[in-house]
């Protein structure tokens, strides 16, 4: 591992490293409120806030699954994740039920509703790649090195 240089006491010049704009986690931030925003008249027709939008691609990836499990791929804790899910089992696109085996997990199944409106999804989708065809290009490069980025600060985190 490499040594890290303390940087030298400055004044507002920026030279200490404290822009806004040199920050990684503010571009990174601001990015993903852009995309976030983006999505927004595209989920609007299907009813979903873009949170909502994740968790339902988690099911439609595997239906069933506890609410710890889409926490843990969406990386959110189960009091985020309660309200969103309790706003999506009112809308009508899951249901929500104890396990039977363990009354401290609960389930999350799509409804029919639910698995109908992936079709409608991907139709969404599909609007969105002739929308944005030229810079969806471009970010299928940036989506592989920011999962990249996050595999190696998970284990930054993880001690690894």
């Amino acid at each position: 591992m490499s040594e890290c240089q303390k940087p030298a006491p400055s004044g507002l010049d920026g030279s200490d490293g404290l822009l806004l704009d040199q920050q990684l986690c503010f571009a990174l931030y601001a990015a993903s409120r852009a995309v976030v925003q983006s999505y927004q008249p595209y989920l609007e027709p299907l009813q979903l806030t873009y949170p909502q939008y994740l968790v339902m691609l988690v099911l439609w990836e595997g239906d069933g699954v506890t609410v710890k499990a889409i926490g843990e791929r969406l990386f959110l804790d189960s009091g985020t994740l309660t309200p969103l899910l309790k706003r999506l089992e009112a809308s009508g696109f899951v249901s929500r039920t104890r396990s039977g085996l363990d009354e401290r997990q609960v389930l999350i199944h799509l409804t029919t509703t639910g698995k109908a409106l992936r079709e409608q999804a991907v139709a969404m989708r599909g609007q969105m790649q002739c929308d944005f065809e030229a810079q969806l290009g471009e970010a299928a490069g940036m989506r592989e090195q920011l999962q990249k980025l996050l595999g190696q600060l998970r284990n930054l985190k993880a001690g690894v």
